[in-house]
């Protein structure tokens, strides 16, 4: 999976074999942030994603500049990916 826009445009995450995850294709995102642009700002939303699995969608908010984002799944592996990514790319984190 790819960060499609924003700060960390082009930017390639792997996601490890095991964890139970299909992350959103990039024309999904693409299409989804076409309809976005002419309806809202991102700078003034607060994004919840609920099984957030990779966390794929909370990385395209954040790099394009989201207010607030906050990514809620179940399975353990999953947290610990998406925290120790949103490390990676110096995205704020709240435990």
């Amino acid at each position: 999976m790819r960060i499609i826009s924003g700060k960390h445009k082009g930017r390639r995450i792997s996601a490890p074999k095991n964890l139970p995850v299909r992350p959103t294709t990039d024309m999904s995102k693409e299409a989804l942030f076409n309809i976005l642009r002419h309806k809202i700002h991102i700078h003034d939303i607060k994004m919840l994603e609920l099984f957030a699995g990779s966390g794929n969608m909370s990385y395209e908010f954040c790099s394009r500049g989201a207010g607030s984002v906050i990514a809620v799944d179940q399975h353990q592996p999953c947290i610990a990916f998406i925290k120790k990514t949103a490390e990676l790319l110096e995205f704020p984190i709240d435990t």
